[in-house]
Order: C-alpha cells, then structure tokens, then sequence
C-alpha cells in the first residue's frame, strides 16, 4: 500500500477522531449494550441490536482510522516549494470560460472539503494540477463537459 499524504492538522483530526471513538463513543455503546441485556431476553430486543450494529460499526471506524494513521505521511505545507503544484500547496486558478478565481489549497483526500476551499490531490482537478507552473493551462473533464482554468498563483499552504 502507499502512503497518504495528509497534513499536520489532518494527522491531528484523524488522531482525535479516535479518542473521540474509544473514549467517548465506544463506552457510550458499552453501557447501551448493558442496559439493554437488563431488559431481558436478547433475542427480540430492539435496543440491543441497535448498540451491537452501533458498536460494530464504532469499531471498524477505529480500525479504519488507524489504518490511515498507520499509512500517513505527514507534509507540512509550510515547508513546500511553490515553483510547481504539489502537496500542501494552494493555487489560484482561473476559469477560463467565465474569468471568475477560485483558491484551493491541496490536500489528502481525508481532508477535503470543496467548501473550505480544501481539494484532493487524488481527485480529478488535484490530479489535473500536479507538477504544474504558473501560467499553465489546466484541462479536467467534468460531468458537465470539460473545464480549463489558467494556473494563476502558487502560494504556500
């Protein structure tokens, strides 16, 4: 498997996203469980299989986390070079059918969020950007057909 790249505070979300679970959550699910076997007979009980679906699913969730902790390869994206696009990175573009800017910073795709302005290395766009200059054109197929933008600016994350 390879790594993932993830940034400094996405490592953090992930590491508390699994205290969160073990700490919080899972002895949530634990005393639910209980209450649930008080009530008597298992078998019809409602209540029970919810928390057991709940406590399975808080577990492959930890598991998954670790996982990514366990692959995670940390960039900070103070420390990156902006001469091409890379990881960590944030770039302006230009949308060469309407002229509108749109700033996006590049990240794992753990911390994504379009919203926020934070985009995937691995998705279409992130994929479309890397190794890029300022001044290059940038062609991604969209749903909706394709789209080029002009790589404007190359700032540091």
């Amino acid at each position: 498997m390879n790594s993932i790249p993830i940034t400094p505070a996405g490592y953090d979300g992930l590491k508390e996203k699994i205290r969160e679970l073990k700490r919080v959550e899972r002895p949530d699910v634990i005393r639910a469980i209980e209450e649930a076997r008080a009530h008597g007979d298992i078998t019809e009980n409602a209540e029970f299989e919810a928390a057991k679906e709940r406590q399975a699913f808080i577990e492959r969730e930890i598991s998954e986390l670790e996982h990514k902790i366990a692959w995670a390869d940390v960039i900070d994206p103070s420390e990156v070079k902006t001469d091409r696009v890379m990881f960590g990175c944030a770039v302006v573009l230009q949308n060469l059918s309407t002229e509108d800017e749109v700033k996006y910073q590049l990240v794992g795709p753990d911390e994504s969020d379009v919203s926020q302005g934070r985009i995937s290395v691995s998705s279409p766009l992130g994929k479309a950007m890397i190794g890029k200059e300022v001044g290059d054109e940038i062609v991604v197929q969209a749903p909706g057909g394709q789209r080029r933008y002009e790589l404007v600016d190359i700032l540091a994350g």
